[in-house]
């Protein structure tokens, strides 16, 4: 008798365990799948702010770069047409700065394009520039290219090409002093050759032309001038990528 009692008891107790245990696993699991919503929502939260930090930061970063080209265009510029370097017609002297209009806004989207691309580059080389970056050396290296650039309207020599290898030694001390990387050097030779082909182009349709060509329609100095201003909006786009936090000398 005490048998088929104990039998009736356990067999009355085992579905309510069984109830208890399931309602306890449904809870738990509830649970578990809120706490993975709110990190999930956490998450995708913070990653959107990242995602619009960096665009606001990249955003900014073309917009000085973009200032940067637009203000080394105008006064680079300048000094060539005085030194009567470059010719433009009539009528485009008249505007601003006596310069053609499309040129600032033309350079200085180049700078911006360029100078996004040298820390990108970098990155994906997985070779962080770490060579003298500090904004003292980037302003020596805008002092040193523009000084190159005066030197090519300046200096006299009796032919171009010795005027073209002494702009071409002076272009590859720039980047040697300021630069060094191999990113470096292959966007400034890339730089070259595309703007010196788009120069060309405009020369050869008339838009504007050059005094003693010697290369084709341009002059033979011209690709060290752009490689040497690739070198230079390179190292502003590096600085930029920063954030402005100053580095200790790596030389």
């Amino acid at each position: 008798m005490s048998r088929l009692e104990n039998h009736c008891w356990s067999c009355s107790c085992s579905p309510k365990a069984e109830i208890k245990h399931s309602s306890g696993a449904k809870w738990f699991a509830s649970r578990a799948e809120e706490m993975m919503s709110i990190i999930t929502t956490v998450l995708s939260s913070a990653y959107g702010s990242l995602h619009d930090v960096r665009t606001a930061n990249l955003i900014r970063r073309g917009l000085v770069l973009f200032t940067v080209g637009v203000f080394l265009a105008l006064v680079l510029n300048l000094l060539q047409i005085q030194r009567n370097v470059t010719l433009f017609p009539e009528e485009v002297m008249a505007t601003l700065f006596s310069s053609a209009w499309w040129i600032p806004p033309c350079c200085g989207t180049g700078a911006a394009v360029i100078g996004l691309l040298y820390p990108c580059l970098d990155s994906h080389l997985g070779e962080p520039h770490k060579f003298k970056r500090e904004w003292a050396s980037v302003m020596r290296c805008i002092a040193v290219f523009v000084g190159i650039n005066h030197a090519s309207v300046k200096l006299d020599f009796d032919n171009n090409v010795q005027l073209s290898l002494t702009l071409a030694a002076l272009s590859l001390g720039l980047w040697w002093t300021f630069d060094r990387s191999r990113s470096g050097f292959g966007l400034g030779i890339t730089t070259a050759f595309l703007a010196t082909v788009i120069t060309q182009l405009l020369v050869y349709n008339g838009v504007y032309q050059y005094t003693s060509p010697d290369f084709l329609y341009v002059r033979s100095w011209l690709p060290c001038i752009f490689f040497s201003g690739g070198v230079t909006v390179g190292n502003i786009g590096r600085q930029l990528a920063m954030g402005g936090i100053e580095k200790p000398h790596m030389d």
